[in-house]
């Protein structure tokens, strides 16, 4: 199924696909050269969102779920990026020890789970499962949709090294974001490699920082194509002491709701867009689109409902929210079997391996779509959607389109990647 695009095929979104297809040498060897400098994560997956007049990441996920949504034809690129990856990180490696998620029940995450065992085995890797679970003390089943089955093992840790029973592994690939701190098991590795590096966990990650380094890298990427770095980037702001529960709580986020929106409204009055504009609040760490409410007017925090106070007091694993990121919201003109769409792009190392359309039927244009009832459709364009067309009209074609999300996806990467260094807890060491 080919995604119908709703989007009006002139503004600016089609200059920016065609400024990007013009200058598709110069941004590649941009890309060359910054990775020269800077190591991707290992692995990313990227939330975008196309306005119409903007195209933006609004989330970066550093421990991607999802790899089931990705179509088979996709599998083969994902193959290739895990084997440069592996290569380049420990090239004599023969075991990996993957980590998922603790609430391994649901099947749609374990399928996931199941397929990157596969790109990982297809790399010419033995994968086996660790459970950071205490209560998991002897080889589990978890039965599959399938009819298959995971084998989940307790892990077992001796001295410096982290493996299963006769299973030692050179790299240890983590797919648990750490939202409920880091466990003990997992520190002081110092004869492994983790990856990504505990750092990347929401112990330690903050979203406001990703977008900061986002800002450095989209201001960098505009200059090389002369744009507006507005065009692909979500302005915002950072409050680090709210109370959801509090009376007087909320205070720092009305006055940075306030400024935001208006200077949001300055680049709408800029560009002639006549949408509403609107912020969205979201837990400075956090993930599975929990702790997000959309704001269209300052007013609104005065008077929130208990639901909506008790839905953004608490993030994944309970966690408490005290510090919260205020984005610019990009309303999204995509859809797919006309329910509201996003697209979502999967990165291994510094290659895009393939993406799907987030679709939600319930959801309207300008609210968050990472939330229950959510559907997955993947980007399964004829022929692959990997390679651009140059020369064709913009909007015509879907790699293109394709193409200029793997460019904003990649941005979104590098960005996880400054601040993956700026975070770096043995940075000074090497310095």
């Amino acid at each position: 199924m080919v995604p119908h695009l709703i989007t009006a095929l002139t503004g600016p979104i089609n200059e920016l696909e065609q400024r990007i297809l013009e200058s598709m040498p110069a941004i590649e060897r941009w890309f060359r050269l910054e990775w020269m400098e800077h190591t991707p994560p290992f692995y990313c997956s990227v939330d975008l969102r196309n306005a119409g007049f903007k195209l933006a990441p609004v989330d970066t996920n550093l421990f991607p779920g999802g790899f089931n949504n990705l179509t088979p034809e996709m599998l083969p690129l994902a193959v290739q990026a895990a084997m440069a990856a592996i290569e380049k990180i420990c090239p004599e490696a023969k075991n990996l020890l993957l980590i998922p998620e603790k609430h391994t029940r649901n099947t749609f995450y374990l399928t996931n789970v199941q397929r990157l065992m596969q790109i990982f085995t297809l790399a010419g890797l033995n994968v086996r499962l660790g459970a950071l679970d205490p209560e998991v003390t002897a080889p589990t089943q978890l039965p599959l949709p399938d009819g298959s089955e995971l084998t989940l093992e307790p892990l077992l840790r001796t001295r410096g090294r982290l493996g299963l029973k006769d299973f030692d592994p050179c790299t240890i690939l983590l797919n648990n974001d750490l939202s409920a701190g880091t466990p003990e098991v997992l520190q002081n590795l110092h004869e492994q490699y983790l990856l990504p590096p505990l750092h990347a966990g929401w112990t330690v990650r903050r979203k406001s920082l990703h977008f900061k380094s986002y800002e450095e890298v989209a201001k960098k990427f505009a200059k090389l194509l002369g744009m507006d770095p507005w065009l692909i980037n979500p302005m915002y702001a950072q409050c680090g002491q709210v109370s959801f529960s509090e009376p007087g709580g909320l205070e720092c986020v009305q006055g940075n709701v306030d400024a935001l929106l208006t200077k949001i409204r300055r680049k709408y009055k800029e560009y002639g867009i006549n949408e509403k504009p609107f912020v969205v609040v979201k837990a400075d760490n956090g993930t599975y689109g929990m702790g997000i409410m959309t704001v269209r007017d300052p007013k609104e925090l005065e008077d929130i409902n208990r639901r909506t106070r008790n839905k953004m007091s608490v993030v994944k694993d309970g966690q408490a929210v005290t510090e919260v990121i205020i984005q610019e919201g990009v309303v999204t003109h995509e859809q797919v079997n006309a329910a509201v769409a996003e697209p979502v792009v999967y990165m291994i190392d510094r290659y895009v391996v393939g993406g799907f359309y987030r679709v939600h039927a319930e959801r309207g244009v300008d609210e968050n779509l990472n939330s229950p009832g959510a559907g997955f459709v993947p980007l399964a364009f004829e022929p692959s959607p990997q390679l651009p067309r140059p020369g064709e009209k913009p909007g015509a074609s879907a790699p293109n389109r394709f193409y200029m999300y793997g460019v904003i996806g990649r941005l979104a990467m590098l960005a996880a990647a400054y601040e993956l260094e700026a975070t770096d807890p043995n940075a000074e060491i090497y310095e």
